[in-house]
This record gives structure tokens, C-alpha cells and sequence, in this order.
């Protein structure tokens, strides 16, 4: 019976923490206004937000995503590499044996190419046009607790 309380106190406890997200722009992409903006609009929201800065690798992404303990990784991508980044991303993360990391996309990723995506593992693209609000219910109806 001690375990189980002590399982609702580390639950509670990990509940009361900001949810953290890691938001990057990977590969030669140097558009991040649309990055910069979500990042805002994020911690306003509440949750912890680092930002990579331009020109990351997937490995450095996922280097610092597993240094920060993230429970997201937004990936915004405006370049047309998004599969491929993705794809190594969600590898990478795997072979580090992080399972538990939401990762989300964002930017210019045409139509077609979601289900690929979503095959892999991301779980959500948000395009242009989307809404903060629905990025912020989406991060927090789906980060594990």
C-alpha cells in the first residue's frame, strides 16, 4: 500500500511540472520567425520552451531533447526535408530508448506527405494557419503524464 501512495505522490508531483518542449530548426532552414513566434505563444501557455536556434542536426537535436528531459520536440521545417529529419529524429530518440517523447511538426509540409509522417511517428503537423490554441490542447491532451 506504500508503493501505491508513493506512485500518486511522484505522479502529482511530476503533474505540478511545466510540460517542456523542445522547439528546433533543423538542417539549412533559416526561416524561424513562424518558430520563434510558436515558442512565445508556448511559454505564455505555460509550459517550458527551448529553443535550438537555426541549423540543427537530428543528432543535436536529440542530444538536447534527451539533456533537457523534454517531453516534446516540435520540429519546424520549411526546407522540404521534413521526412527525413523526422525519420532521424524519431530514430535517433529510439535508439536512446526515449519512447515517451511527443514529437510534433510544423511549417510548409505538403498534404501528401502526413501519413508518411504519421507512419513514422510524429504524431501532429500543423501547417500554416494553424492556431496556438489547438497546438497547446493537442501538446497537452497527449504528453504522457
Amino acid at each position: 500500500m506504500a508503493h501505491q501512495e508513493e506512485r500518486e505522490e511522484v505522479t502529482a508531483m511530476s503533474r505540478a511540472l511545466p510540460i517542456k518542449v523542445l522547439m528546433c530548426k533543423p538542417g539549412l532552414d533559416g526561416h524561424d520567425r513562424g518558430a520563434k513566434v510558436l515558442t512565445l505563444a508556448l511559454r505564455d501557455a505555460g509550459f517550458e520552451v527551448i529553443y535550438t536556434g537555426l541549423r540543427q542536426t537530428p543528432e543535436a537535436i536529440v542530444q538536447s531533447a534527451t539533456q533537457e528531459d523534454v517531453d516534446v520536440v516540435g520540429v519546424s521545417c520549411l526546407s522540404g526535408n521534413h521526412r527525413y529529419v523526422c525519420d532521424r529524429i524519431i530514430k535517433l530518440l529510439g535508439e536512446k530508448g526515449v519512447t515517451d517523447v511527443l514529437v510534433i511538426a510544423g511549417g510548409i509540409i505538403p498534404e501528401d506527405d502526413i501519413p508518411s509522417l504519421k507512419n513514422i511517428g510524429v504524431k501532429a503537423v500543423f501547417g500554416p494557419g494553424s492556431h496556438v490554441t489547438d497546438i497547446v490542447k493537442f501538446i497537452r491532451e497527449n504528453v504522457r503524464c
